[in-house]
This record gives structure tokens, sequence and C-alpha cells, in this order.
């Protein structure tokens, strides 16, 4: 489908007044994506088994006071996204954290895990400095079930006391990747736990990683946080420092970026992050470990550029994932940063079919 240049909006101030903004703008779709997103916890086709709608609720409420300890302004800017959507709290936290908190849900409900969990979302890299002319790059596709894709939007905030940000996220969601003013470029693919818990869901922690002045910063909010489900994390900053989090609830190996391009997509790689992996099926497990090995090869040499990572975002034979039965995850849209230049690409859609554009910081 051919999509129209990615959404813009403009949320600034106090906490209270960035989520009203947001939530009001959207309303109507934040509503619509919210109760697709309960039903599908309810269906378990995401979440391991079928629940009551009144269970999922009872469950996200519970996750609300470690969201508010974990950022209390940032806590505040759902609420009041919530209140001018017209959504619950406990919906919020559905809407905005499904990837994390559908391992909650596995991780309460008990039993066998199943192995017919549809999670296969996202590919991400960072190229180091040396391997771009002296300015590395960060880029993604942001992958998620087909229906995901017509609520994407591109946040641009600019708080009261935090650096302002460029955050690619999906109407009533915090924020699920992007790059601040100051360099620090934060993604994320998801992974798929059995040790999930009742904690903070992943785009609360995205966003304040995006308040941190450097990436070693950035890593530690996301080590530091109590996690409600598992997500690997990649963060970047202007002056070429990285890092990749394998972050699980219980345990978050860390990589370092070195003279190679850091890969990962929707699988674990160390021993200690295989032990609390939850079940995969077979051809997502071979999806996702032939992208990273793709990706991996493509980016395996020096004079790597912006239209290098837009071209391979957009490959299907690549990194781009289009739509197919049963699963029907698709690339909802991609992004390329480069934070020594404070430059920022993205697109709307399925990649191969859109065009990404360059979005700057001023409004």
């Amino acid at each position: 489908m051919k999509r129209p240049p990615i959404r813009v909006l403009d949320i600034s101030g106090s906490p209270e007044a960035m989520g009203h903004v947001h939530g009001s703008a959207h309303a109507d779709e934040i509503r619509a994506y919210t109760d697709e997103r309960v039903e599908l916890v309810m269906s378990g086709l995401w979440s391991g088994g079928p629940i009551g709608r009144g269970e999922v609720l009872e469950l996200a409420e519970a996750c609300l006071p470690a969201h508010q300890a974990h950022h209390g302004r940032l806590y505040a800017e759902m609420l009041a996204m919530a209140d001018g959507a017209g959504i619950t709290p406990a919906e919020a936290v559905v809407v905005g954290g499904f990837t994390d908190f559908v391992d909650t849900v596995r991780a309460t409900l008990g039993g066998p895990h199943p192995d017919a969990v549809i999670e296969d979302d996202c590919t991400a890299f960072i190229v180091p400095d040396h391997r771009a002319d002296g300015a590395g790059l960060f880029g993604q596709t942001w992958d998620m079930h087909d229906s995901a894709t017509d609520f994407v939007v591109l946040l641009r905030t600019r708080a009261d006391d935090t650096p302002a940000a460029l955050v690619f996220t999906t109407t009533g969601c915090l924020g699920q990747l992007g790059m601040n003013e100051l360099g620090v470029c934060v993604g994320i693919n998801n992974l798929v736990a059995i040790d999930g818990q009742i904690g903070v869901t992943w785009p609360m922690v995205v966003r304040d990683a995006l308040e941190r002045e450097t990436a070693a910063e950035a890593r530690d909010v996301i080590i530091g946080a109590r996690l409600a489900g598992a997500h690997n994390y990649l963060v970047f900053d202007a002056g070429g420092d990285g890092y990749n989090i394998e972050a699980m609830p219980s345990i978050r190996p860390v990589t370092a970026l070195g003279d190679d391009a850091l890969v990962h997509t929707n699988h674990t790689t160390t021993p200690e992050t295989d032990a609390v992996q939850g079940p995969r099926a077979e051809d997502l497990q071979t999806s996702s470990k032939r992208r990273m090995a793709v990706a991996a090869e493509r980016l395996d040499r020096s004079g790597i550029g912006p239209d290098d990572l837009i071209e391979l975002t957009s490959d299907p034979t690549a990194v781009c994932q289009v739509a197919r039965e049963p699963y029907n995850v698709e690339s909802s849209g991609a992004a390329v940063m480069r934070p020594r230049t404070g430059e920022f690409w993205a697109v709307w859609g399925l990649p191969k079919m859109n065009e990404f554009h360059a979005i700057g910081f001023g409004a």
C-alpha cells in the first residue's frame, strides 16, 4: 500500500500538556487500536492462551505502579494521553506496551509455553563511524502485525526539561525508537520471554533512554529498569559509542560496538538469554536468523551511507518483511539516523513501496 510521508505530531511543554495533545489529536485511532490490541491478547495468538477482557485489564492495571515508579513524568504523560483519548490507564499499558505485556500475560497464565506465539518483529543495526566515513549510522525496520501500520506516527517532542527528540511510534504509545537532539539513538527488536513479570513496558524505557546525554547513560537506563517483558535494545550516540542489550526481565547481557556493525533481529544470541527465551516457531526462527545474516553481510564493508541503510531496510530479500499467512507480520515503517550530524529519515508503511523523508527537530 502506498502511503504519504510519515505523519508528524509536535508535542511540547509539561508532561500533562504533551500527553493531552497526543491523546486528543488521535483519539479515535487510539481507541480503535486499543480495542484491537486488547482483543489480540484475549485471543491468545500473541499471549499464549485465551483470556477474558477483565483479566487482561486487571493484569495491565497491576503494571501501573511499576510505570509510575520508573519515571513519574513519563507516567504523567501516559495518563494524560489516555485521558485525552478516552481510554483507561490500564488500556494505555496494553496499547503502548503490547509486545512486552504479552510476555507478562504468558508468565502469569502459566502452563506450557506455546510455540505458535506470533512474534518476529524488527531488524536493527548500528554502523560504526569508521565504516561510514566518520559519521556512524543507526537504522531499523519497525515490524508488527500488518493492521498496526495504519497507526504509525512520528512524535516531535520538546519537553520543558529534557532534550528534544524525534520518536517513531504508533498512536497511543509513548515511543518505540528515535534520536534526541544530542545524538543519542535508541532502537529495539522484539524477543519472546518465559520470565515476564509485573513491570514497566518498553515504550517508557525507550523514552527514558532518549532523555539521556550519552549511549552509556541510555544503556544504564535499560539495565536498571524493572522490565515487564523482553526486548533487545540498541543505543548509539554522536561520539560513536554504541551498545546492544538483550534485555530479558531476569538477565541483560551487553555487547559494546566494536569494529563491525552490530545487527540484531528477533532471537537471543547468548547462553544466558537462550535459557529464558520462549519457544519460537521454526519458520520465524529461520526468518530471524536469515535477516541477521543478510544484514551483517551487507554491512561488512566501508563507505556505508544513509542510502545504503535505506536500501537495506527496503529490500524484501534482505530485512523488509511482507505480510504473509499465517503470521501477517510486516515492516510497518523504518528509520535511519546519523547522530553525529543530527540527521533523521523515516518512512511510513512498507519500505519497499514507500519513500523515506528527512525530518528535522524544528517544527
